[in-house]
């Protein structure tokens, strides 16, 4: 007959306390031990940039609306980064597209490609606006109507790349009209071709 008095539960006392002491030190050792890759990233690892960041902030992009030829996109190019960034391209899905400039010739103002790209300093910002720098559509495959989103890809020197969208709505503050086909001369109002590559007044498309 086994003992059931005080004898007997002190017998199972140190089997009970050696049992729940080897789990103890078995999951110390577990926690102490190198992360399984497997189990995914630790919480402590520097994650990456977000490519959503962007290299620059784009403030109020907006193309102005057409229904062929050629138009134009504008904004504020923000940098708030350390260094220098220099625009170099860009891409969209409704047409080719150049990074244009005005400036003076012989007494005109015309109408140009931008060599060398742009250049946001550090800390600073540039306008893309109607009559100075902007971002040219070529040819659009589509007409671009008021309040249609288009998307442009920037590039830039060092590679990288981002999108924004642009909003299109009608502009007519600049009285403005391109010869399509950037280089074929447009007949002016008076008949005569304008200057290739020269921005003409004159009542919008």
């Amino acid at each position: 007959m086994r003992p059931t008095g005080p004898l007997g539960a002190n017998r199972r006392a140190p089997l009970v306390f050696a049992a729940t002491t080897a789990a103890l030190l078995a999951l110390g050792a577990a926690g102490c031990g190198p992360a399984d890759p497997a189990s995914g990233t630790r919480s402590d690892a520097s994650a990456p940039a977000s490519a959503s960041a962007g290299v620059l902030a784009i403030r109020d992009p907006w193309v102005k609306a057409a229904d062929k030829g050629m138009t134009a996109a504008f904004g504020t190019l923000v940098n708030d980064s350390d260094t220098d960034v220099t625009l170099t391209g860009a891409t969209t899905e409704v047409s080719a597209l150049e990074l244009h400039e005005m400036t003076m010739k012989d007494g005109t103002m015309v109408m140009r490609q931008k060599q060398g790209g742009i250049v946001i300093r550090a800390k600073g910002t540039h306008v893309l606006e109607p009559g100075g720098d902007h971002l040219m559509l070529m040819d659009l495959r589509r007409p671009v109507r008021a309040g249609d989103e288009v998307t442009v890809t920037l590039t830039f020197a060092d590679g990288r790349t981002q999108q924004f969208i642009a909003v299109a709505k009608p502009f007519t503050g600049a009285q403005e009209s391109y010869a399509p086909g950037h280089g074929a001369p447009e007949p002016t109002t008076s008949g005569q071709p304008a200057p290739s590559g020269q921005p003409t007044t004159g009542p919008t498309p």
